[in-house]
Parts: structure tokens; sequence; C-alpha cells
């Protein structure tokens, strides 16, 4: 499946080419970069699985929105508006995609994988592909 984010003032369309791209200003890190001193150093985290798309906020400071409603986590269609906060971009899924019913729009949004599971992955990711060491975090116990 082609991905894109085309963005909407203008410019080069963003291609997702990964299944899971984080998403921010954090070099060797980030694997789709905004240079937007609006988006977060690691902003949010976009999930590519079964010809469909996924996002999740990463607690960023400015906030992400779909279709201009503030999400911290929620499926993307073609055609919606995706803003990191003052950029914005329109979603693009590529030729040969299957069209997305009603209920299948309700099936995506309950089964979003759960935050753990996205967080292992993307400890994996980080790990295998870059010199970056995750800390454990001190404020659970």
């Amino acid at each position: 499946m082609q991905a894109q984010l085309i963005p909407i003032d203008g410019g080069r369309p963003l291609d997702l080419v990964k299944d899971v791209t984080v998403v921010g200003r954090k070099r060797g890190i980030c694997d789709l970069l905004v240079e937007n001193s609006s988006v977060s150093k690691l902003h949010c985290v976009i999930v590519k699985t079964d010809g469909l798309l996924f996002i999740r906020d990463l607690g960023s400071t400015n906030g992400t929105k779909v279709n201009g409603q503030r999400v911290t986590r929620g499926a993307l269609l073609p055609g919606d508006e995706l803003a990191f906060a003052k950029a914005r971009f329109r979603v693009h899924l590529g030729p040969g995609d299957p069209e997305v019913g009603h209920n299948d729009v309700t099936e995506m949004l309950t089964s979003f994988p759960p935050e753990d599971d996205i967080v292992e992955e993307l400890r994996e990711e980080f790990v295998s592909d870059s010199d970056v060491r995750l800390l454990p975090d001190d404020s659970v116990r």
C-alpha cells in the first residue's frame, strides 16, 4: 500500500514507507522529520497495517488533530486532514487500496493496538536501527 502525507500549504509529498513511522523534529530517531517549531521532538507515531493507517500522539505539546479534532489515537482514512501542531497534511492512500465501509471504520477504531504494544514496537525499532538506548521510566513503579 502506498501511503503519503500531502502538505496542504504546498511542498513535496511525504512517503510513509515503514510499518511504524515516528513523526517529529528529532534527527536520528524520527522516521519522518517535520521541521516546524510547533512540532514536538517525538510528536506521534503512524502505524500502517492491513491497508489501514492508525495514529497515536506521543504526548506532544501542541497536539495532533484529525479533521480539526484533537486526538490521542485513531484511524486515518483517505482524504483526512492530519495536523501536527501547525503543520497540516492531507492523507493519501495509493490506487488499488480497498474502500473502507462504515462498519470497517467502527472495527478499526475499537481494535487499535494497545499502547504497550506500540511502545514495545518502538523499542525494537530504536534498538535495532540506531544507537539509541531507552532508559527505564522511574516514574512507573
